[in-house]
């Protein structure tokens, strides 16, 4: 033993009375003096059930779970299910290791004797309560859009919350997708914790906000007044119109001066128009337009461009017992009473023409008020004025100053282009298949070529002179 060094240790060591006896060193206090100590046992082992929420430490992430130490005998294990409300998950992007979390107690023990939690549980749990809070006091959620099922979206509000797709925007929106991400403010407007539903109105939180500034749009808006938007929405009985700041709506009756089956025929979603302001309700918010009154009423065109007594071409669209409709133009039909069918008696309209023939008819009378056509098969055969559409369609050498047909026509290799050629083409054709009383043609007197006619049809004009007829006075138009 070196010099210096010594056995005994350098603690203090136990000491003497003054009988000399040893009292020896205290070197445990008893601290559990007045403690019960099945209670210390007792707060030294976690006791839980079912249902409690525990707090705990995440030790490990897998694939298909994450392991959390409560300070229970064993860890708790949270299936990648249990994790969240969104569906298919990587654990990884949900916790991360030595992140603290709260979980529900879903088993105590399973068959393998593992406890099983659930972190999605627990978030329900505090989410309810403060979901029902926010309905209670009529205030907005705020929740990202996780997911987009059959009628709307999922928002993450703490639990799942549904969003229909007619609530999504002021406008039903029919593309959904762009909004997966977007983190969107709703208002609640149906819960029931039974069911576990809550649904979900952005729209409700959209007019809440903007009321004011419809207030002021729909005050700037005046009846008469023309506007451009876009069609937003297309439905049974019309079409909604985006004007930039409300939707305003064109009844089906408003859309076309013709009739419609539906409104699809006229305009579709995206289309952008000019529309007319019909009405404007500030009470229930509603603006009734017009697309049809932007447009040159039909009727009034055909007014304008027809008269009494001149000749029309046209197509049988329906037999009635009284006679038979006939389409004379665009949206335009006049009636043949079956009085004016023919020259003799007829029983039925079916006896004289078919639905889908084509007929020249004349107009008898016109009345724009009541918007009604009277027309005539039975004159019509007495010849008369062509309307000035066909004279223009074909040039003016087959007619008078006053419209009267005044010649055959030989078109050579011509063939129609429109509807009105072809009907002139097939009346001129059935004109010059007449036969003519041999007494009466002299000769042929005049053969010229017609400067009028389309630059690449060459047209042969034939005038027949009579013995009797004066030569400068036109024949009577062929019925």
């Amino acid at each position: 033993m070196s010099e210096g060094t010594s056995l005994l240790s350098t603690q203090q060591m136990g000491t003497f009375d003054e009988s000399g006896n040893y009292i020896p060193r205290v070197i445990t206090e008893d601290n559990l003096i007045g403690t019960d100590l099945t209670a210390l046992v007792g707060d030294s082992v976690l006791e839980f059930e079912d249902g409690d929420l525990v707090v705990g430490t995440v030790v490990k992430i897998d694939h298909d779970e994450v392991l959390l130490d409560i300070g229970f005998k064993s860890e708790g294990v949270i299936p990648s299910r249990e994790l969240s409300i969104r569906n298919d998950v990587d654990p990884s992007e949900i916790v991360s290791m030595g992140e603290r979390i709260e979980c529900l107690v879903l088993q105590k023990e399973d068959k393998e004797g593992r406890l099983v939690l659930s972190k999605k549980r627990a978030q329900y749990e505090k989410a309810w309560a403060n979901i029902e809070e926010l309905k209670n006091r009529d205030e907005v959620v705020k929740g990202v859009v996780i997911e987009v099922v059959k009628g709307g979206l999922i928002v993450d509000i703490g639990l799942r919350g549904f969003l229909p797709a007619s609530l999504v925007e002021l406008r039903r929106v029919r593309e959904l997708q762009p909004y997966i991400g977007k983190t969107v403010e709703a208002k609640i407007i149906e819960l029931d914790r039974n069911r576990n539903n809550v649904v979900l109105s952005r729209r409700a939180w959209l007019e809440e906000t903007q009321k004011e500034q419809r207030g002021d749009f729909l005050s700037n808006l005046k009846p008469g007044e023309r506007r451009h938007g876009v069609i937003s929405s297309v439905v049974n009985f019309g079409a909604f119109v985006d004007l930039g700041g409300m939707d305003g709506l064109i009844h089906v009756s408003e859309l076309s001066w013709k009739h419609i089956d539906h409104p699809s025929q006229v305009v579709a979603v995206g289309d952008e128009v000019d529309v007319e302001v019909l009405d404007v309700d500030f009470s229930k918010e509603r603006i009734s337009l017009s697309l049809k009154a932007t447009q040159s009423d039909p009727w009034q065109v055909f007014a304008d461009s027809h008269a009494v007594d001149q000749l029309v071409y046209g197509r049988v669209t329906k037999l009635v017992p009284f006679g038979a409709f006939i389409q004379v133009g665009e949206g335009i039909e006049g009636l043949v009473h079956i009085s004016e069918m023919a020259a003799h008696h007829v029983e039925s309209p079916d006896q004289v023409v078919t639905a889908g023939e084509e007929l020249w008819v004349k107009i008898i009378e016109l009345d724009t008020a009541r918007r009604r056509i009277s027309l005539s098969i039975k004159q019509a055969a007495d010849g008369g004025e062509v309307s000035e559409e066909y004279r223009e369609a074909f040039g003016s050498h087959a007619y008078d100053s006053e419209g009267n047909y005044i010649g055959s026509v030989e078109y050579g290799e011509f063939t129609p282009e429109t509807e009105a050629q072809a009907a002139w083409a097939e009346y001129a054709t059935e004109v010059a298949a007449k036969p003519a009383d041999a007494t009466e043609v002299a000769e042929v007197a005049e053969v010229a070529d017609v400067t009028e006619a389309p630059d690449d049809v060459e047209i042969t004009v034939t005038v027949d002179v009579t013995d009797d007829a004066d030569a400068s006075e036109p024949p009577a138009e062929p019925s």
